[in-house]
């Protein structure tokens, strides 16, 4: 959604609700995050912070659509909390506006979305020289993690990182070494690369296309295109087309 919205006293009401519940319940134990996914007009999110500062969250994420960088800091002058954002941005330029304007002060960049770990280092680089501190976003399976944990590891304005549960089920089957989790820390491996080995017979077992394309498996009699004439080339495409 690309257009914010004010919303309604009841469901400020609501939101105050849960942040004073789940405040009253932790007390200083645990830090509350206040998502909304750029949900808010500056006016309605300027409002909504407000009420929430006395339960003093760690941020504000996203409180207007992304595009708008002069209207998310014009957010973060009118309030104590955090703003954290950038999932749906892509761009080290983009992120760059936001820190230059002071619209941020946690960014959340998705490696799979700004062109992977060397963006993301630069990213996170510039972040470092505003004060700012990154908050890597989430939303795919353990390779994407893992990628996101060696940013971590190597970045030292480093807040938190966004996971879906602790990468249990599916996500742990998927690798030959789930990655580990003690106590609700995150334990950067220590293997090559990522980290992290597929289980290539799981993703197998769950890939929806089992077929034998020449695009999708690689195919049993290999076709060296250095020795092969375009008659050949022909034949074999013929070939593959009525697979």
């Amino acid at each position: 959604m690309y257009s914010g919205h004010h919303l309604s006293l009841e469901v400020m009401d609501q939101c105050e609700l849960f942040c004073r519940r789940i405040r009253e319940a932790v007390g200083s134990k645990c830090d509350l995050l206040f998502g909304t996914h750029g949900q808010m007009t500056p006016a309605s999110a300027i409002r909504l912070a407000k009420r929430l500062e006395q339960y003093d969250p760690l941020w504000f994420e996203e409180p207007v659509p992304p595009g708008q960088a002069d209207a998310m800091a014009q957010v973060a002058s009118k309030t104590s909390i955090p703003i954290a954002t950038g999932e749906r941005l892509t761009t080290k330029y983009e992120f760059l506006e936001l820190l230059q304007k002071g619209a941020a002060s946690i960014l959340q960049m998705n490696l799979g979305r700004v062109g992977g770990i060397l963006e993301a280092k630069k990213i996170a680089g510039m972040a470092e020289g505003y004060y700012a501190q990154i908050a890597p976003h989430l939303y795919n399976g353990p390779v994407g993690a893992a990628a996101s944990i060696q940013l971590a590891t190597a970045t030292p304005n480093f807040l938190i990182q966004e996971s879906i549960m602790t990468w249990d089920g599916f996500h742990s089957q998927v690798l030959k070494q789930p990655i580990r989790w003690e106590e609700g820390f995150i334990i950067p491996p220590t293997e090559p690369g990522l980290g992290v080995e597929l289980n290539m017979e799981v993703v197998k077992a769950h890939s929806p296309y089992q077929g034998e394309r020449l695009h999708l498996l690689m195919d049993p009699k290999p076709f060296d295109v250095r020795t092969q004439s375009s008659a050949a080339w022909k034949n074999r495409w013929n070939t593959d087309k009525s697979l």
